[in-house]
């Protein structure tokens, strides 16, 4: 897509998040004059009764409109609160996909064409929509084992889902550039990344191969958890398009009349969910990254059994460390410990004193532990910590927003079971155990254990080491002597590079230019 169309695109989108009242969101009294005067017109454009509504139903009803891609990038944006501010990040986090299903007959077009058999060969029946969402809706379907039959939830991708946010990508590109043109202190948080890491998410999502191989780590993670279950896949009927899975048989965490009845209990629900996700995390460094109550569900012997798994979280072992003692240090209150891991992670410049930002620890723990229990919140938290990081030029760690955007969820999920529901009670002793097995004597010992291995492995290479190194040096002895030679081929290369590139940056120069006279001209007309 050319530029003027992307900015056309932006235009328009920027239009319908006008209309729902969108933009009387955000703050303004920091704002550059540009940003605020943009606002102010948006003001101006804004439909009458939006000021009824909450920041979630309009962020709902302006993305809805937009279509699928927007509601991506509005999922995506409610792991970053960094951005958009918690409280926005907050009514985002409630966005769910409202999208119409397409026709049953282009779905079985798209099995056809992605398995190679039609959808009567490969299913004994199968339905017609029961879910939709902005990627993928969801068939009900059964197909033949043995002498029985066995129900399967087949998902297919939208038809030209791919084609469509590849459009809406470069409108999100362009608005990513000129909010970093209008507000250079933006540029901290890097607008343009943040969108190529949502064009790197979705196009997984889009890929439903990438959904089934998490799955099945997944399934590897919980074969011997009592408390959590995914369903199976079936290989043979799945593809880049297409993902077939055993038909899960529960209760939606959602129907909370229903697990009663059912005889569930929900305070034990609330707990067990907030520890799976924790030792998932912290035990194997990948989580379920989309853990509402549409995509959780309870057996029959009160397992919490997951589905959907196209978006997925992954910490490395320093970050792992990283949130237990994170954690673990608020539980305790011992926010010097808190302001050391920070220090020791590199989170936050050496240049800062680590005293001063215990201190700003403080003032965020201190309230929250004079709460009750229910009114402890891990979403408030976060809010507060998000505000302190710029005072201490802390940059933000992408790689933790969306283990922190799923714990807020996961807490929320857990609140609605249990009103009374204590999050810090319930994460302490996956967190202690995690502390003691992985930063006590014996993982000390361990970690010993294995530096001794490391050592052995490398004085066992010290004689090719050193053999390397003679032949380098003599090298270098040589060259400096002689000094160094180019033949005619690569000299005759190295020209041909440099004319190259010189001709490159020319043309680069001239498209430039040009695109920012199509800018000038889209927006004169």
């Amino acid at each position: 897509m050319s530029a003027p169309l992307a900015y056309l695109r932006l235009v328009k989108a920027g239009f319908v998040l006008a209309r729902e009242g969108v933009f009387s969101l955000l703050p303004r009294e920091d704002a550059p004059l540009a940003v605020r005067f943009g606002l102010w017109c948006a003001d101006r454009i804004t439909q009458k009764g939006v000021d009824n509504k909450s920041k979630g139903e309009r962020l709902n009803a302006a993305l809805n409109r937009l279509g699928p891609s927007y509601i991506k990038l509005g999922q995506f944006l409610a792991t970053r609160p960094d951005i958009v501010g918690p409280d926005i990040a907050e009514g985002l986090g409630k966005l769910r996909d409202d999208v119409p299903p397409f026709p049953d007959a282009t779905a079985r077009q798209i099995i056809t064409a992605n398995l190679n058999r039609s959808v009567d060969v490969l299913y004994t029946s199968f339905s017609a929509p029961i879910a939709a969402a902005s990627i993928a809706q969801v068939h009900k379907a059964t197909i033949a084992d043995g002498d029985t039959e066995k129900t399967v939830a087949v998902k297919v991708l939208r038809p030209d889902v791919r084609m469509r946010f590849q459009k809406d990508l470069e409108s999100f590109y362009a608005a990513a550039r000129l909010v970093q043109t209008l507000d250079p202190s933006s540029r901290r948080l890097r607008p343009v990344a943040v969108v190529d890491t949502l064009a790197r998410s979705v196009t997984m999502e889009m890929d439903l191969r990438i959904e089934a191989a998490a799955l099945s780590e997944m399934s590897e993670i919980a074969q011997d958890d009592p408390l959590f279950a995914v369903p199976s896949i079936d290989w043979d009927r799945t593809g880049r398009d297409v993902l077939t899975i055993d038909w899960v048989d529960g209760l939606k965490m959602a129907d909370l009349d229903g697990l009663e009845k059912a005889g569930h209990d929900k305070s034990a629900l609330a707990t067990n969910l907030i520890q799976i996700f924790l030792r998932h995390a912290l035990n194997h460094g990948f989580f379920h990254a989309d853990m509402h109550q549409g995509n959780m569900f309870v057996d029959a012997q009160s397992r919490i059994v997951a589905i959907d798994f196209g978006i997925m979280g992954r910490i490395g072992p320093k970050e792992r460390k990283f949130l237990a003692e994170i954690l673990y240090g608020f539980i305790k209150r011992d926010y010097l410990r808190i302001a050391e891991v920070h220090f020791e992670a590199g989170y936050v410049p050496a240049t800062q004193s680590v005293e001063d930002f215990a201190q700003a620890l403080r003032a965020v723990g201190e309230p929250i532990h004079g709460q009750s229990a229910q009114d402890i919140s891990m979403a408030k938290l976060l809010g507060l910590l998000f505000e302190i990081t710029e005072l201490f030029d802390m940059q933000t760690r992408t790689e933790l927003l969306m283990l922190q955007k799923t714990m807020v969820v996961v807490e929320g999920v857990s609140r609605s079971l249990d009103s009374n529901f204590d999050m810090w009670s319930a994460a302490e002793p996956v967190l202690r155990d995690w502390l003691t097995d992985n930063l006590g004597p014996g993982a000390k010992l361990e970690q010993a254990a294995n530096g001794l291995s490391s050592i052995g492995r490398l004085l066992n290479e010290l004689p090719q080491l050193a053999d390397r190194a003679a032949h380098a040096s003599k090298a270098l002895d040589d060259m400096a002597l002689a000094g160094l030679r180019l033949d005619d081929a690569s000299l005759a290369r190295l020209a041909h590079y440099q004319a190259r590139e010189n001709r490159t940056s020319r043309i680069a120069l001239v498209v430039m230019a040009v695109s920012a006279a199509a800018v000038a001209l889209a927006y004169v007309f």
